[in-house]
């Protein structure tokens, strides 16, 4: 039976807790050792069990106008960068979002046309809710540090707020190395987080726009700035659905960025 899905049931962030090259690229991920990057992943998995228990359960749901809000406009925000990058739509394409949670990103692909759907997270039970919905995705549990496919598999690869989960910088490195090791020639990189840091949450932080050039050096980053402040989308967007959208259009409102990222 289809399990419901919520907004960021998809989500690697842990935002609202409070409130490379080419040449490169290998057919063989690295091992991922046990070193001090150990220690940060299980302090990610920590942060969201706390998370689980600490925010309302109805939180992300989808009845939420905000919530909904925010989706669509995210998705508007990527189908412009792929189309600007000549990569949308997505027809036969291969796609990998790592920090996929429950799927709900992994959907939207189908629906712009994605042949081929795979996945990474963290956590079990939202790769299980993902696999009751996308039962022919390619879904895996495990660490984005070592991703279980050869390099040059995919044409596209996404993650949506995730990296501001890592605080360790030789992760968030590592991490981004294991990306673009996977990614075809001539692929793209589709990424979406927060910019700022929360100050009420010391779990995140929030990643500019000079980090996310040096997390792919050598490649072409072309940002846009997205997302209303999601505590006041949170208030005026089930009021007001225009308003929300007024309100996003002054690029001091904006939490996020969305990147297209490329040889």
């Amino acid at each position: 039976m289809p399990v419901p899905i919520s907004y960021y049931d998809d989500a690697g962030s842990l935002e609202d807790l409070a409130t490379e090259s080419a040449g490169n690229r290998s057919h063989n991920a690295p091992c991922a050792g046990s070193d001090a990057g150990t220690d940060e992943i299980a302090r990610i998995r920590a942060a969201y069990e706390r998370r689980c228990r600490e925010l309302p359960p109805d939180f992300y749901d989808w009845d939420n106008p905000a919530n909904y809000f925010l989706h669509v406009q995210t998705a508007r925000a990527c189908i412009g960068a792929l189309a600007r990058a000549n990569r949308f739509p997505l027809n036969g394409k291969s796609i990998l979002d790592v920090g996929c949670g429950a799927g709900v990103w992994l959907l939207e692909f189908a629906q712009w046309g994605a042949a081929l759907l795979a996945g990474i997270d963290l956590d079990e039970a939202r790769v299980e809710r993902a696999r009751q919905i996308l039962p022919h995705a390619d879904l895996r549990t495990g660490d984005a540090r070592q991703l279980p496919w050869v390099g040059g598999s995919f044409d596209v690869v996404t993650q949506f707020v995730m990296f501001t989960s890592v605080l360790d910088p030789s992760v968030k490195r590592r991490i981004a190395s294991e990306m673009v090791r996977v990614l075809a020639p001539g692929g793209i990189i589709l990424w979406h987080d927060f910019r700022f840091d929360n100050p009420r949450n010391r779990d995140v932080r929030g990643i500019g726009a000079a980090e996310i050039r040096s997390l792919f050096p050598g490649f072409r980053v072309e940002l846009q700035s997205v997302g209303l402040v999601p505590p006041l989308a949170r208030w005026i967007v089930p009021k007001s659905w225009l308003a929300g959208l007024a309100l996003e259009k002054l690029p001091f409102l904006r939490t996020h960025y969305v990147a297209a990222i490329r040889e």
